[in-house]
């Protein structure tokens, strides 16, 4: 191996050892370790040290892709070894201030560095003062003077090792050596087998936080934190609007505090198993029991009417992760950057799924969870959660980017509820479809399935029903018929009678404009309006209920009806209570004259306003016509207008007021 692609992977082990001793400085002198578990703690050590290893190969890329173009003329001119020097110098350097900080952050606050450290620089000569009357700071700075003159001594000392007996290759070996070095580095970064590269959200992994805090590596957390730098909470819009939100979820007015005891005199003492299953994709709109043309989901339509199903349920964002987000944590994506999935200085939530107490809990998804971060979301929330995820199954076929398709998981699925049931445990579980998505991949034959040829629907039903393309209709298809499927096979497998099945759409797909739902069409929300279906026909009559619900109602609804004593710290509500229907409604973040907009659906009224140039909008459901009555019913509109400003500023304080205490 030649001298300067030894250089290249001894500074990537320099750089890595020197970011373990961090680490384990960290551990020692800023951690309290009281009550950590061994086997948490040696996982959390493993992928502490992929996050570091990952860092140490960023460091090292821009180097190694200099020296890779130069080869041994690298060590040859003086201005390379000077870049060399002072690269490294001002690499190690930052690095180091950057974990000082890091330790005096999580003497603070106990949580690693991340952006809303940049808060300290509005108050600069403050921020300043504290920090040199709080710390040694000229004794630092002292020591980084020193730790800067023996970086550039080791650094000139392994400058000169490489430029020793260098030797002359050929170019095929070279370029050998150029993409084998470009390869592993790439993939020390990547830092993965599966088809998601290491993230943030992989350190989420337990439910005490220290454990969590140990594992991430502070310099990478900060940047991944940095895209969201700019949501926080007005506190003053907050406390302004707070009478109103309490008054509609009836909190003490007092004080602030979100916190609703549910206590169920009729407990049962015989624990129901639940499944919620997230239906990728699926609307109102593309379902025959809402009157589409293509009558594609018999199924489903065969469903609603077995169950009680809400007619008027909407989720709050037209996007998977923002769904997954909402319905586990019970607080709407209202993150215009991107997901609230993705901001990891709010995934730590106190949520209702984790109160199943004396449940198996399973969370099962077709390819990665650390797709979107959804990871985090879910274990650092729930306890003694098991996901189950590409890698985990018996039979594994990928079908597409998505992993398996929803015939393997749901058949995954049983067999591990199978499982269960046999040993008498009963379970709660998150089933994450994704068959019914672009690229809409079904198999040519699936048992009865056999998907729709072009010649088999006319043009006329297909532009009917709404379908972009026979592929996206076949998707809902197979889809339906996988969920049937899954039914059957819950009552073969002995299950079925003894769980609750909770069906809900993650957002509408993308359809052309019918007679049906046209004015949700015109206002842009037809992809938040989707289906919501307990099923359980043993225990519950079929109803249909047309209380405007929202996606964050989902677990307290579910877990009201069972029965389950919980604690609610969050928006959602139980669309059962008689009490609450008449306050409810629903809630939509989109985008509309390419900014952000927030929308309210109540009592069939739809009033919506922009963030930016505070545009506002009345508009009646009923009617077909896109009137905005916000001027000719002020009263009205001015009402709508304070509950959504309540609602959307209660969520922006919960993001960041609703943590689990610090174990």
């Amino acid at each position: 191996m030649p001298n300067y692609i030894k250089y290249i992977f001894k500074n990537v082990l320099f750089l890595f050892v020197y970011l373990t001793i961090f680490r384990l400085l960290f551990y020692f002198f800023a951690l309290d370790t009281t009550g950590f578990d061994t086997s948490e703690l040696k996982n959390a050590f493993f992928l502490g040290s992929r996050f570091d290893l990952k860092l140490a190969s960023l460091g090292v890329f821009p180097i190694a892709i200099l020296v890779l173009i130069l080869n041994n003329r690298f060590f040859v001119k003086p201005i390379f070894k000077k870049t060399a020097n002072f690269y490294w110098v001002f690499f190690y350097v930052v690095i180091t201030i950057f974990y000082l900080f890091d330790f005096g952050f999580y003497n603070y606050l106990n949580t690693r560095i991340d952006a809303t450290a940049l808060r300290f620089t509005t108050n600069l000569m403050i921020s300043l003062q504290v920090m040199v009357e709080s710390y040694p700071v000229f004794t630092g700075l002292f020591g980084l003077l020193i730790l800067g003159i023996l970086v550039y001594k080791f650094s000139n000392w392994q400058y000169k090792i490489a430029a020793k007996n260098s030797f002359v290759l050929s170019i095929k070996r070279k370029s050998i050596y150029f993409v084998s070095t470009i390869i592993v580095l790439s993939f020390f970064i990547y830092n993965s087998f599966t088809h998601y590269p290491l993230r943030w959200s992989q350190a989420f992994f337990s439910k005490n936080i220290a454990i969590n805090q140990f594992a991430l590596n502070p310099v990478l957390y900060f940047f991944d934190s940095f895209a969201f730098r700019s949501e926080g909470v007005d506190l003053e819009d907050f406390k302004k609007y707070y009478p109103i939100i309490s008054e509609n979820l009836h909190l003490p007015k007092d004080t602030i505090s979100f916190e609703r005891k549910m206590i169920f005199n009729k407990s049962s003492s015989e624990k129901m198993n639940v499944v919620f299953v997230m239906l990728e994709s699926l609307g109102v709109k593309p379902l025959g029991y809402y009157g589409n043309a293509a009558n594609a989901s018999p199924h489903i339509d065969s469903l609603l009417r077995k169950s009680i199903h809400f007619s008027n349920f909407y989720v709050h964002k037209s996007g998977t992760a923002a769904s997954v987000f909402s319905s586990v944590t019970g607080l709407p994506d209202v993150d215009d950057i991107n997901t609230a999935s993705r901001n990891p200085m709010i995934i730590d939530q106190r949520i209702l799924f984790d109160q199943f107490d004396g449940y198996e809990k399973l969370y099962l998804i077709g390819g990665s969870a650390n797709w979107a971060n959804i990871r985090g979301i879910f274990q650092a929330n729930i306890a003694g959660l098991q996901i189950f995820e590409e890698g985990s199954y018996e039979m594994e076929n990928r079908a597409d980017v998505w992993g398996i398709d929803d015939y393997e998981l749901f058949k995954e699925s049983d067999e591990e509820f199978k499982k269960l049931h046999e040993q008498k445990k009963p379970f709660v579980a998150y089933i994450q479809t994704a068959s019914n998505h672009i690229p809409f991949t079904v198999p040519d034959k699936k048992e009865e399935f056999i998907p729709l040829s072009k010649d088999s629907i006319s043009a006329d039903v297909l532009e009917k029903s709404g379908f972009k393309s026979i592929e996206q209709l076949n998707a809902l298809r197979y889809l339906d018929f996988n969920v049937g499927k899954f039914l059957e096979r819950a009552k073969k497998s002995g299950y079925y009678d003894n769980t609750v099945f909770v069906f809900f759409g993650d957002h509408n797909t993308a359809m052309n404009p019918t007679d049906k739902y046209s004015k949700e069409y015109d206002l842009n929300i037809q992809l938040q309006h989707v289906p919501f279906i307990i099923h359980a026909p043993k225990l519950f009559a079929p109803i249909e209920i047309k209380t405007y619900g929202k996606l964050i109602d989902l677990f307290p609804t579910v877990m009201s009806l069972m029965n389950i004593n919980h604690t609610n710290y969050t928006l959602g509500r139980n669309l059962l209570d008689p009490f609450a229907a008449k306050d409810s409604f629903s809630f939509v973040y989109l985008r509309m004259n390419g900014e952000p907009t927030i929308g309210i659906l109540k009592d069939s009224l739809y009033f919506s306003k922009t963030l930016v140039t505070k545009t506002k909008g009345l508009y009646d459901l009923r009617t077909k016509t896109l009137d905005d009555l916000s001027k000719k019913d002020s009263l009205k509109a001015s009402q709508m207008d304070s509950l959504l400003m309540a609602y959307y500023h209660s969520t922006k304080y919960l993001y960041f007021n609703n943590k689990k205490l610090a174990h």
